[in-house]
């Protein structure tokens, strides 16, 4: 009994409810459409408003996602822009220095009444002491032992060994063997200038305690050992003390840079006594 009263309850719901759209359906609002109409219009719109906003928002983060890949595809463009301009200024720089160094040579060929030959420096012994370096020319050029090797700011090495036909090794005259007849420019005073492994890598001796040395003063090659032309640069006195005995104790510092020598310049003159004129 009671199930029947629920049906007939239920029933009458969906009749009134039908009667309630039946009617909304033709009942018109002030403003013209009928109530049904204007209600599904809304909710419609509703849901409309909502799927454009929706849409909005994921339309302009799209946008900015492909503005932001663009924005990072240039970057890395200009990044590699960037590096590569670094390296061809690394390379320019490069050039100017060795085009530097090849004029400086140039000029001081042009200078030296004695035949020469240039080369470059194709490697180094790391060898504490013993400094050496190893050039693009040998026996085949004419190089023969004993030979000097000067740069453009003055004497390097000399040749030592028996050059190959390519190549020879060249004893810096910083080494710890090397050594060179010499003197003080301005006051004439000789001695002999030795390679060492102190700080300035070179010094000079047997000058006498009554030989006027000062600080400052330019030393150059004497000659007198027969393999250096007589008047090249070898370094600047940065010490002179009177020495315990006879001679002073004199340091010198050398004007070539021996950490960056490219080129240099060997003088086709065989050792001999007497030395000769190295600069004109």
């Amino acid at each position: 009994m009671l199930d029947i009263r629920r049906r007939t309850s239920y029933l009458f719901l969906a009749i009134m409810l039908g009667h309630v759209i039946l009617i909304s359906a033709q009942v018109p609002t002030k403003s013209g459409p009928k109530v049904l109409e204007a209600a599904v219009l809304g909710v419609f719109a509703d849901v409309q408003r909502a799927t454009a906003a929706v849409t909005g928002v994921a339309s302009d983060l799209w946008s900015r996602y492909v503005d932001l890949r663009r924005v990072r595809d240039e970057n890395d463009v200009l990044r590699q822009q960037v590096a590569d301009l670094q390296v061809e200024l690394l390379e320019e720089r490069a050039l100017a220095q060795r085009a530097a160094g090849l004029q400086q040579l140039l000029d001081l060929r042009a200078q030296v009444s004695l035949p020469t030959l240039a080369a470059q420096v194709i490697g180094g012994d790391a060898t504490p002491g013993f400094r050496m370096i190893t050039i693009d020319r040998g026996s085949r050029d004419g190089v023969t032992r004993d030979m000097a090797v000067i740069g453009p700011k003055g004497i390097v090495g000399r040749i030592v060994g028996d050059p190959v036909a390519r190549a020879a090794q060249v004893q810096l005259i910083i080494g710890r063997n090397a050594a060179a007849g010499a003197m003080i420019e301005r006051s004439r005073a000789s001695g002999v200038v030795v390679g060492g492994a102190g700080d300035p890598p070179l010094a000079m001796e047997y000058v006498s305690n009554l030989a006027d040395v000062g600080e400052g003063d330019l030393v150059v090659t004497s000659g007198i050992d027969g393999i250096y032309p007589k008047g090249f640069p070898i370094g600047r006195v940065e010490s002179a003390v009177r020495g315990p005995n006879l001679y002073q104790l004199i340091t010198v510092r050398p004007l070539v840079d021996f950490s960056s020598i490219e080129e240099v310049l060997v003088v086709l003159v065989p050792p001999g006594p007497g030395g000769a004129e190295g600069v004109s």
